[in-house]
């Protein structure tokens, strides 16, 4: 499955808010060491749920709005989402195992 870029909050609303399934949200930026970790365990993991739950990164120096509006302070910073509404949240980088338990529990 493909990872959408979010570059404006036009399309936050349409591809996250108004989603029919979870969506699992990578706040990062281009100069973050521990965002470049995170990133290859975010693409196995929207493989690993396709279908299931959407992908979606947001880079906070292109799309500030967004982290100000979620509170993001640090990143990376990984949110899930069901219904438009925030149910979990992980901030800096943790294992994938750390991620498929936040993706299982909002599967649940």
């Amino acid at each position: 499955m493909t990872i959408t870029q979010i570059s404006d909050v036009k399309s936050w609303e349409i591809d996250v808010i108004n989603s029919d399934i979870p969506v699992f949200v990578d706040f990062w930026a281009e100069w973050c060491g521990p965002c470049r970790m995170v990133s290859p365990v975010v693409e196995e993991l929207s493989s690993d749920y396709d279908g299931k739950v959407k992908f979606v990164k947001v880079n906070v120096d292109e799309v500030g709005e967004l982290a100000s509006k979620y509170n993001v302070f640090s990143i990376p910073t990984l949110v899930l989402l069901k219904k438009g509404e925030v149910i979990s949240q992980q901030v800096g980088a943790a294992s994938k195992e750390s991620y498929k338990g936040m993706i299982d529990r909002g599967l649940a």
